[in-house]
């Protein structure tokens, strides 16, 4: 393990330590892993930008696309930390002028996303971040809007995955997961 895998994992470490787990949240079964205490300790946000930003490393990043709602809350500093700018994806109406749309899968049923248009320069270099890796649906569906845009998607980054919905296996492209994910079901 090099030296910069080694401090990612210590940070990832001390983060997840700091995560609350919600069990039957939002539904019986389910194990939440909350991930907005970091939030409110400056220092692990911090932490959480600088292990995102010690990943990504020297690769060459123009633009940093966050997924409506939780990719807001760390995807501008991400973006500052890199010296990249910030892109929002929203839901349907959210954004001004002309936006391109699409329809994507998710677990149980549809969703749409928009971008603005020409917000993304042809061949720009983006990085897509959103809290939770899960079936994939969301990611793909922004994904698709920054080909739209002719931008060129270097990586997906995630706070925390389900490795057992596979959603990685939708996206085509290296995705960074920062927190191990958790079993399909909670112990009974």
């Amino acid at each position: 393990m090099s030296s910069t895998q080694q401090e990612i994992a210590e940070l990832a470490k001390e983060l997840k330590a700091n995560l609350k787990q919600i069990p039957d949240f939002p539904s019986p079964g389910i194990l939440f892993e909350d991930f907005l205490p970091i939030f409110t300790k400056p220092d692990l946000f911090q932490k959480l930008v600088n292990a995102f930003k010690l990943h990504v490393g020297d690769q060459k990043v123009d633009y940093v696309v966050g997924l409506e709602s939780r990719g807001f809350l760390f995807g501008p500093t991400l973006a500052l930390a890199l010296n990249a700018g910030f892109v929002p994806v929203r839901k349907p109406g959210k954004l001004p002028g002309d936006v391109h749309q699409v329809e994507f899968q998710k677990e149980y049923g549809s969703d749409k996303f928009e971008m603005q248009k020409g917000v993304i320069p042809e061949g720009a270099k983006v990085l897509i971040v959103d809290d939770i890796l899960a079936t994939g649906g969301s990611a793909y569906g922004a994904g698709e809007l920054v080909k739209l845009n002719k931008g060129d998607i270097v990586e997906y980054l995630f706070v925390l995955e389900l490795d057992f919905l596979k959603g990685r296996d939708r996206l085509g492209k290296p995705v960074f997961t920062l927190l191990s994910g958790q079993p399909e079901k909670l112990s009974n």
